[in-house]
């Protein structure tokens, strides 16, 4: 029974944190899942438990594998690496000319310089 609980535990902090890292609201995720938003909050409380249909649709718009949303690698999971991930999916949402100006900041973030553009 306790590790039943345990495994809703890591499934609504999985949900929870990858629409976060979506850049989610949990109205929108409810409108794209055709849930009501206190659902949303449900699963995310563990209160609600999730079906397999439910899971899989989370994977496809939050972007991650049905594998990570049920738990598997937690102690693999490094905060950094989903912020690098979402950086990756928002990089690919700038127009050419931008991505090349954010580029430039970056060099220059990284090399201390205080030339921007």
């Amino acid at each position: 029974m306790t590790e039943t609980i345990e495994k809703k535990a890591i499934i609504a902090k999985r949900i929870r944190e990858a629409r976060r890292m979506a850049g989610l609201s949990q109205a929108q995720a409810a409108q794209m899942l055709g849930l009501h938003r206190p659902s949303i909050s449900e699963i995310e409380a563990g209160h609600r438990s999730v079906s397999a249909e439910e899971i899989a649709k989370f994977a496809e718009i939050f972007d991650v594998s049905v594998s990570w949303l049920l738990g598997e690698g937690a102690d693999k999971v490094d905060v950094h690496d989903n912020k690098l991930q979402l950086a990756a999916r928002e990089l690919q949402k700038l127009k050419p000319e931008d991505l090349d100006r954010l580029l430039r900041i970056l060099a220059s973030m990284r090399t201390g310089g205080n030339k921007l553009c």
